[in-house]
């Protein structure tokens, strides 16, 4: 991070590249079918934390200094990124999966639009991610890299393999360790995989992306713990979807499994060791310290 730069001044500044990035490599609304791009951007443009394109721009601090083929990389990165993201809302929203009505304080995609717009919407937004990275302009090593690691992270072995073990489990018990394995894949492996693309742009060595998976290991689970107390202690308003879906559904979560106080310091503890990982990356790594506190303070 700019050490001229607040951490609050770097958060604005990367989520405003996060938009004009958006703005600049999703189709124009007026695409035809109008109504199918239109939706899309509804989705990827409407709001959010856009914590996974700030993990994106914070790991990519870590590498030499900054040139133009590396940041035309992040942009990349951080737009599939946040593809992958949206779709994966839209469709966790859709009646057949989490039957929600709102998201990011707004209609979801099917209420806004209707559910075969919706289903259409996440399917085009995926495969727009790998598009975009394959026509990044950089070094062709770094783009194949970048869709190796996104692919992984949200397919079967990851985000979409964790949303199907969240289904399954509504209304079961699981253990604690069937509950990490869980988050690690649903929520984890998008974190993990926005700091790799990160780390990819940058070129860091071997040893350098370790420490970001620990960090991002840790980081992914903490974020979900806090899902899990926020979605039981705050309102509707405050969270912009709907509260306390998880309980209403009988799902199993840190709160249920654990309680409200073990959920906290769970995930207080994992955000210690998330910044204990990037140590040995000194100031070059205060974003993503940052970025860690701001996680799991998050809501307070």
């Amino acid at each position: 991070m700019n050490n001229t730069l607040s951490f609050e001044d770097w958060i604005r500044a990367h989520g405003q590249r996060t938009e004009s990035a958006l703005e600049n490599l999703l189709d124009a609304a007026n695409t035809n079918p109008a109504r199918l791009h239109e939706a899309m951007r509804y989705a990827a443009q409407g709001g959010g934390k856009r914590i996974r394109p700030l993990l994106v721009y914070a790991a990519g601090e870590l590498g030499d200094e900054p040139n133009e083929v590396k940041q035309v990389a992040l942009d990349a990165a951080a737009v599939a990124i946040e593809c992958i993201h949206a779709y994966s809302l839209v469709h966790d929203d859709l009646p057949c999966m989490d039957d929600d009505d709102l998201r990011r304080g707004r209609p979801t995609v099917h209420k806004a639009y209707d559910e075969a717009t919706a289903l259409l919407v996440g399917d085009a937004l995926q495969t727009r991610a790998f598009e975009v990275l394959a026509n990044a302009p950089c070094d062709a090593d770094i783009r194949l890299a970048m869709i190796g690691a996104l692919a992984s992270a949200s397919g079967s072995r990851g985000m979409a393999g964790g949303q199907a073990i969240d289904l399954d489990s509504v209304g079961k018990k699981l253990d604690l360790a069937g509950l990490k394995q869980m988050h690690a894949m649903k929520t984890g492996a998008l974190l993990c995989c926005s700091v790799q693309m990160g780390g990819i742009a940058a070129k860091l060595n071997s040893a350098q992306m370790q420490h970001l998976q620990n960090y991002a290991q840790a980081l992914g689970l903490a974020f979900q713990i806090v899902d899990d107390v926020l979605d039981a202690t705050a309102d509707s308003q405050t969270l912009g979807k709907t509260a306390g879906k998880d309980a209403a559904n009988d799902k199993p979560t840190y709160v249920t499994l654990m309680g409200l106080d073990y959920a906290k310091k769970a995930a207080k503890d994992l955000q210690e060791t998330a910044i204990a990982s990037l140590e040995s990356f000194g100031p070059k790594a205060q974003a993503l310290k940052d970025l860690a506190l701001l996680v799991v303070n998050r809501g307070k």
